[in-house]
């Protein structure tokens, strides 16, 4: 197998396509799918393929002049944009003496430059191994030899490819072991946010729509943001302040046209974030003229991953980039002919600018009246035992004055009603439960 190197590889690509010229908007995709994993462009080579090749994927004329083109800039690397069999990744690195990663194996090598916490990098690995053991057969001798016979090699006679296989297998279970007791722990953290009764929202959309600007732009956080293929990779989760209350705010890495098997079914941990939220925030990119082709995509993986149920507020992203475009939220019932809808279903959209900050205000309105925030003003009495409850309403903000006597604390308080409704459900709250109202609050004895 080949080594690969750390430093920026110069690389030829090959643009499979059937019938005319291939998409503009797939050949832009692959370019930078190849420069996100740190490869300087060659040279992209389109190759019309009526009936695939079963050896080589292209035909014997396009092979030669791969090879040509490859001598001729120097290239080290073949990449191609299509899932090839482990003969045909086999075979054209025999023909073309330089190595050759299909789609799956180049999202996958993003997938493990870009992971950073030990839940994705976990995941990584597992799913590179998958992808590995299809291809541990590279014609090369060594793997065919018999352990056993000579002097220091004798032993149960299994061959170098067998052995390979066995480690590998080893490395696999171990892998997934590991990942059991991450996503054990991961659980216990989500049914933490869950008992803490805030609504759960998700980023979903495909990749360098510019989630993470928006999550940054919400929450005030410094998630990594970028305008490169597949910028986050690990879910990042925050609690936000919204007008009408607090809510759970996590990006999710982006999706991509035929995100390979092997990703989707490691990361689905990972994506629980999305497939556990009340509701999905599907950013897209406003500009791009395929945005009805990604929010497609993008539904897709969903419904794979078993999200496809979760409602969503569609929120368009980059309006900075459309000339005259203004930040505006769209009603189901302002929806045009033939526009964003899921089964039959329009989705709410908001239009805005994470970048600019603009629209922002109307994302947040929409968000509070989706999730049924809303604001609970009041003159609460507390008697002398109640120093906890006071406590945390002061911890949360909601204690706008506050008066002192003899038979206790006179608060006046401006808060979420979804914060007081919790605090009223606990041990302590009592006071709040009978302002209240009993019929206001449920799951009291």
């Amino acid at each position: 197998m080949f080594e690969r190197s750390r430093k920026g590889e110069r690389a030829l690509l090959i643009q499979p396509h059937a019938g005319g010229p291939p998409e503009e908007d797939v050949l832009n995709e692959f370019t930078e799918l190849a420069r996100s994993a740190g490869a300087s462009i060659a040279a992209l080579l389109p190759a019309r393929i009526d009936r695939p090749n079963p050896a080589t994927l292209i035909g014997t004329g396009k092979l030669d002049e791969v090879k040509a083109a490859a001598d001729a800039t120097g290239a080290d690397l073949v990449l191609v944009n299509h899932t090839l069999s482990p003969v045909q990744e086999r075979n054209l690195e025999r023909s073309l003496q330089r190595r050759v990663v299909d789609r799956t194996g180049l999202i996958l090598d993003i997938f493990a430059q870009r992971a950073r916490s030990h839940e994705g990098k976990l995941q990584v690995e597992l799913a590179q191994l998958r992808h590995m053991a299809t291809r541990l057969v590279r014609g090369w001798s060594h793997l065919e030899r018999q352990r056993g016979g000579a002097i220091g090699l004798r032993g149960p006679g299994e061959t170098q490819l067998e052995t390979d296989r066995r480690l590998l297998q080893k490395r696999v279970d171990q892998l997934q072991k590991r990942l059991q007791k991450v996503e054990v722990q991961h659980a216990q953290m989500r049914r933490a946010r869950v008992r803490s009764e805030l609504p759960r929202v998700a980023l979903v959309g495909y990749t360098n729509a510019g989630k993470s600007t928006l999550f940054n732009a919400i929450t005030g956080a410094d998630a990594y943001a970028a305008d490169q293929l597949f910028a986050t990779l690990d879910p990042t989760v925050r609690r936000v302040a919204l007008p009408g209350g607090r809510v759970v705010l996590a990006d999710t890495v982006g999706f991509v046209r035929d995100l390979p098997h092997e990703l989707v079914a490691a990361f689905r941990s990972t994506l629980s974030e999305a497939r556990e939220a009340d509701l999905l925030l599907h950013v897209i990119d406003a500009a791009d003229t395929l945005r009805q082709e990604r929010i497609a995509q993008v539904d897709a993986v969903l419904e794979e991953i078993g999200a496809g149920d979760i409602p969503q507020l569609l929120v368009f992203n980059k309006i900075d980039r459309i000339e005259g475009a203004v930040p505006r939220r769209d009603g189901p019932s302002e929806d045009p002919p033939g526009s964003e809808m899921a089964d039959g279903l329009v989705r709410e959209r908001v239009w805005l600018s994470a970048r600019d900050r603009r629209g922002l205000e109307l994302l947040e309105l929409a968000l509070a009246e989706r999730l049924g925030l809303e604001r609970w003003k009041a003159q609460l009495h507390l008697p002398p035992g109640s120093g906890r409850l006071r406590a945390r309403l002061h911890a949360l903000g909601a204690v706008q004055e506050e008066a002192h006597d003899q038979v206790g604390w006179t608060l006046q308080l401006d808060m979420p009603r979804s914060d007081a409704e919790r605090l009223a459900a606990g041990e302590e709250g009592a006071p709040l439960r009978a302002l209240l109202g009993e019929a206001r609050i449920s799951g009291f004895e």
